[in-house]
């Protein structure tokens, strides 16, 4: 149904265009949006994006160069401030005469909101009615994502939820290459549901993962996936952990038999390594950005391929 009428609506709006029109620059925030963006536009043209790599999306000056790209930029695809609050500023006055998107108020995404206990546990799946709901009525009162957790991209759900929107904003903007967008979006939705499928049966083989990760960043999947963290070192935003919730994660870790721990490239493992050191616990690093990956197209799948085998390992 999706992919008659994306296509029905492309081949629409090339019969409206009078001329050929040039490929619109397209800037995104960060790598795996960017990735999104690349699948969508493949073919025809290139996404720029902001946040380079190894740098906090929490926390960012731009550069000079990064000013001009977002200058020059007739959509941005973007999370939203609850991610990048340091990018609404430079949005309203560099960009002011693009079409910003923002990915995380759009219809169909799914938002869960921050987790702040230390133990997570089962308990987060007891209140997917609520995720439901606080979703909606944030959408119905200004989009607010005060309290909501932004690392929504590692859902690859709501990544076909935005292929699909992607696909239509760029079809309305570069009516010529309509049918390429929507080919490559129908192409990408498939793609993405059949990795889904591919991570879920590696979870399948496996009995029990107990993992803590490095900062509370992947919320999104461990839901998608019925995969849920025992804890956190660090909060959603990264910010460095006290001394206090570095004893409670200890203790959590012993009590819960936790098996792995997920540290980060962009963060200190040091800080993992002296805390567990001797333990016997597993160590690897997962990186919710893709750090390590090539940029484009192909950074997305990689990026949840990667995390889902490596929490698979982790139970192995």
């Amino acid at each position: 149904m999706f992919r008659t009428a994306l296509l029905t609506s492309a081949l629409a709006l090339i019969a409206a265009s009078p001329a050929l029109a040039e490929v619109p620059h397209v800037m995104t925030d960060i790598a795996p949006v960017q990735s999104i963006v690349a699948r969508v536009m493949q073919g025809v043209g290139e996404p720029g994006v902001i946040l380079p790599p190894g740098a906090s999306p929490h926390e960012h000056a731009m550069k000079p160069s990064e000013a001009r790209s977002l200058q020059q930029a007739d959509l941005v695809f973007w999370v939203g401030e609850a991610l990048t609050p340091w990018l609404e500023k430079p949005l309203a006055s560099l960009a002011s005469n693009a079409k910003a998107v923002e990915l995380m108020a759009t219809e169909g995404t799914l938002v869960l909101p921050f987790r702040t206990d230390l133990a997570f546990g089962d308990a987060d799946h007891d209140h997917d009615h609520d995720h439901d709901h606080e979703a909606e009525h944030a959408e119905a009162h200004g989009h607010t994502h005060e309290g909501q957790d932004p690392h929504i991209w590692l859902d690859p759900e709501n990544a076909i939820v935005w292929t699909r929107l992607i696909a239509t904003t760029l079809a309305q903007a570069d009516p010529d290459n309509a049918t390429i967008y929507a080919a490559n979006a129908v192409q990408a939705e498939a793609e993405l549901t059949a990795l889904t499928g591919e991570i879920t049966a590696e979870f399948a083989k496996v009995a029990d993962v107990r993992f803590v990760t490095f900062h509370d960043a992947y919320q999104y999947f461990e839901h998608r996936f019925d995969v849920p963290a025992t804890g956190a070192i660090s909060e959603s935003d990264a910010r460095a952990p006290s001394a206090a919730r570095m004893a409670g994660i200890r203790d959590l870790v012993a009590a819960q038999h936790v098996h792995c721990i997920f540290a980060e490239p962009q963060f200190n493992s040091g800080l993992v390594d002296t805390v567990f050191a001797g333990s016997g616990i597993k160590l690897a690093v997962i990186d919710p950005l893709g750090t390590e990956f090539a940029p484009g197209a192909a950074l997305y799948p990689e990026l949840i391929r990667d995390i889902g085998q490596k929490m698979a390992a982790c139970g192995a």
